[in-house]
């Protein structure tokens, strides 16, 4: 998601060294991956296509902290949506109600 970063502390033979990968447009997101000795921190799009990356020796990385961009809170209390759904088996019958959290196809099919 736009706004995701991750910052890298890297030691550089006495002093350290910081970078960051940003994602920074929206539908990005920034991948870690670690092979080889080798950590690869990329930005990549919505198609999976990199658009850039950073690679660091496995050895000198010193810290890797990823820093989530700041999502927007829900509400505590959710309306629960009631839709009408409409059996196969019965068709022409009245719509039965069903609710989203406690519906299960187990029950549907055996019933």
């Amino acid at each position: 998601m736009k706004g995701d970063r991750v910052e890298i502390v890297v030691d550089a033979g006495g002093e350290t060294r910081t970078y960051e990968v940003t994602a920074t447009r929206a539908g990005r997101r920034v991948d870690v991956g670690v092979n080889r000795g080798v950590v690869t921190v990329s930005e990549v799009t919505r198609g999976g296509s990199v658009a850039r990356t950073a690679r660091f020796m496995a050895s000198r990385v010193l810290a890797l902290v990823e820093h989530p961009a700041p999502r927007g809170a829900l509400p505590d209390d959710l309306p629960v949506q009631r839709t009408p759904v409409q059996s196969s088996r019965a068709k022409g019958s009245a719509p039965q109600v069903v609710e989203p959290a406690l519906f299960d196809t187990r029950r549907q099919a055996a019933g």
